[in-house]
């Protein structure tokens, strides 16, 4: 046996002999007492003599075939080495039992209770043994804080028969740790502030006033990023960029971004009202990608409506604020841009496709026409695919069959899949979300992709369309599809039903004109009407039948009012239109005095859908959202799954809760 070993086996056997030298004492005792003990006393110390012999013998063998197994053939200074090791070593089983401490290890834990860290260590090394293969590599590889440092714990195991040998030494890793997490909360992210309705708002400004409010306003922006210790630059009359750092990231949503409420708070005699988009991005590698990151972010802040903040990070978006009701922030030069864009487009394409959201409405109908007679004007075959449409729609669709001009013009998946090529042009309306769209399939057929929506972005939005006219402030798709057709240089010639199939959309996501009404929907509807629209005609269309209407009485007879002006109500029959009912049954609770909101939920059979309604004090879509849903602040929609109709008003009672609180807060 080597000098290094027998060093190990001595420190190994001391503790050995003690325990016999204390049995020792114990047995001539018993034996001064009772003398009859004399010779049971002998045998049984010549057995635990015998024993422990035994014991040591295997206990040596076991720990010089650790030894030779960690030094492998190494020499007398590698085995050397391992004894006098300059970072904490011992030598344990598995059941907490340490066998041997090196004097390193002894003089860099004095000061610290290591024993429980010691035996939970222990504990996790064997679990892991356990569970791994036997061809699996013997080593041991762990991150442990003893004190107030971290350690990495590298070591090797062999096999014993009741228990698991681990030879474990500990490197003192607390200044990598501590650097590297310097180096993690230093990870930059950019930023992208910008004023809301700038143009139109500084044109209502008298000169005098316009210096000072402009710069109170950058004053605010540029103290809140100084505060998190943020550089901020103007970039354009109404854009900041800013470069922040990660630790700071926390703070900012912590306060919700408090910016957004300072900037509206700004007194400006009340003649309206500052709002800002904020976007912040990590995403990237370079600060360039970042950038180009958080520019993409920002139209997703815009595109939601503005005055709110999007945070994305780790591939995901947190939202803030977002809680005002949406101004109309429109130009009439952006719809003449998209209208000449979309003849292009449609020209240098070999057809067109058109295509809405599942469970078509109006709006999408209504929409994919008008681009239908656009691309037939322009001399480019089209179709419109649908597969799906509410019960709603029926008399519409009944009338839409009697036209001739429309045989073999709607198609379904199978057929758009066969007749779509990558020279096909898809236009996308009344959505811009991928899992949303009729037939996802498409997508993936073609580039060539134009997207028409009026719906506040969500993060499954289409990021690869070619031309994207998306307007979270007009009040329908029909709307955006009206002034393209008016605007464009086709010379487009609607049919009648053509144009009562667009002021339908219009209409009916007005709700006859009452909601997110701007003077660019009149102006839409005018048009329509010279069109030759037959607003009786369209009325008749979406008349309810009695049945209907006796079930949204029912409905709206069991509604709860929750925070004083929310009114929630459930359909308890099942109904494969229960979306359609559900909707006019919110539309109807809004009739209702000091009702501010409402939310019906219904069971279709194997979804629960929500649909929720604001006079816009309350913000219905932030709620929704939460429940993976979507649409605007006063027009919203959810589908639930794989809960019960009571498990999915608790859920939603909650989200409101939520909401109230974060208001207050």
């Amino acid at each position: 046996m080597s000098s290094s070993n027998k060093k190990v086996f001595d420190r190994l056997v001391s503790r050995t002999k003690i325990y016999l030298a204390i049995i020792l004492v114990l047995l001539i005792l018993v034996c001064i007492h009772d003398i009859r003990f004399i010779i049971p006393s002998i045998i049984l110390y010549a057995l635990i003599i015998a024993y422990t012999l035994w014991s040591d013998k295997k206990r040596k063998s076991e720990l010089s075939n650790h030894i030779k197994d960690l030094t492998l053939s190494g020499d007398k200074a590698a085995k050397t080495t391992l004894i006098n090791s300059p970072f904490p070593l011992i030598i344990a089983e598995t059941n907490g039992n340490v066998i041997w401490r090196s004097s390193t290890f002894v003089n860099e834990f004095i000061n610290v209770d290591i024993n429980t860290k010691l035996t939970d260590l222990l504990r996790e090394i064997k679990l892991e043994i356990e569970n791994n293969d036997e061809d699996k590599n013997h080593g041991v590889n762990k991150t442990i804080d003893i004190g107030n440092k971290t350690y990495k714990v590298y070591g090797k195991y062999t096999n014993s028969k009741n228990e698991y040998m681990v030879t474990l030494y500990f490197i003192d890793n607390t200044e990598l740790v501590k650097l590297r997490k310097r180096c993690e909360d230093s990870n930059i992210y950019i930023g992208i502030l910008m004023i809301d309705n700038y143009e139109e708002i500084i044109q209502r400004i008298d000169n005098q006033d316009k210096p000072q409010i402009m710069a109170e306003i950058e004053k605010r922006i540029y103290t809140w990023i100084s505060n998190f210790n943020g550089l901020a630059i103007k970039s354009d009359r109404d854009t900041f960029v800013c470069i922040l750092e990660k630790k700071y990231i926390k703070l900012m949503k912590d306060c919700k971004f408090n910016i957004l409420d300072e900037i509206k708070e700004l007194d400006n005699n009340n003649a309206f009202q500052f709002t800002l988009s904020i976007a912040v991005s990590n995403e990237g590698y370079s600060n360039y990608e970042k950038y180009k990151s958080a520019q993409a972010t920002l139209d997703i802040a815009l595109g939601r409506g503005g005055d709110q903040a999007v945070l994305r990070e780790d591939e995901k978006y947190t939202f803030f604020g977002g809680r005002t009701q949406e101004l109309e922030k429109r130009t009439k030069v952006k719809a003449r841009i998209v209208s000449h864009a979309l003849r292009e487009l449609i020209l240098e394409s070999k057809d067109v496709m058109i295509m809405g959201h599942t469970n078509g409405d109006i709006d999408s109908i209504g929409s994919s026409m008008g681009i239908y007679r656009l691309a037939t004007d322009l001399g480019k075959t089209a179709y419109i695919v649908n597969t799906s449409y509410g019960l709603s729609l029926a008399s519409f669709i009944e009338a839409l069959s009697e036209e001739e001009s429309y045989k073999n013009v709607i198609i379904n998946k199978n057929e758009a899949l066969a007749k779509i090529s990558p020279e096909t042009l898809l236009v996308i309306v009344d959505t811009d979300k991928r899992t949303y769209v009729d037939v996802p399939e498409l997508l993936k057929e073609t580039s060539k992709i134009v997207i028409i929506d009026h719906h506040r972005r969500s993060t499954d939005f289409i990021d690869d369309a070619m031309l994207t006219f998306h307007e979270v402030y007009a009040s329908s798709a029909a709307e955006l599809v009206t002034e393209i057709i008016e605007y464009s240089e086709a010379d487009v010639k609607l049919t009648e039903f053509e144009a009562e199939a667009l002021y339908a959309g219009i209409m009916m996501d007005t709700k006859n004109f009452t909601f997110k009404t701007g003077v660019r929907t009149f102006e839409a509807a005018a048009y329509l009407r010279k069109c030759g629209v037959d607003i009786i005609t369209v009325k008749k269309w979406f008349q309810s039948d009695l049945d209907t209407y006796n079930k949204i009485s029912k409905i709206v007879a069991k509604a709860e009012i929750t925070n004083d002006t929310i009114a929630i109500a459930i359909c308890d029959e099942k109904d494969k239109d229960i979306n359609i009912i559900c909707a006019k049954a919110a539309d109807e609770l809004l009739t209702i005095s000091n009702v501010t909101a409402s939310f019906v939920i219904g069971n279709s059979g194997d979804k629960i859908y929500i649909s929720g309604r604001s006079i816009g004090d309350v913000n219905v879509q932030l709620i929704l959202e939460k429940l993976g849903g979507g649409g605007h602040i006063t027009l919203a929609g959810a589908q639930v799954e794989g809960m019960t109709i009571e498990e999915v008003k608790q859920e939603l009672i909650n989200r409101i809760n939520e909401y109230f609180s974060e208001i207050l807060s």
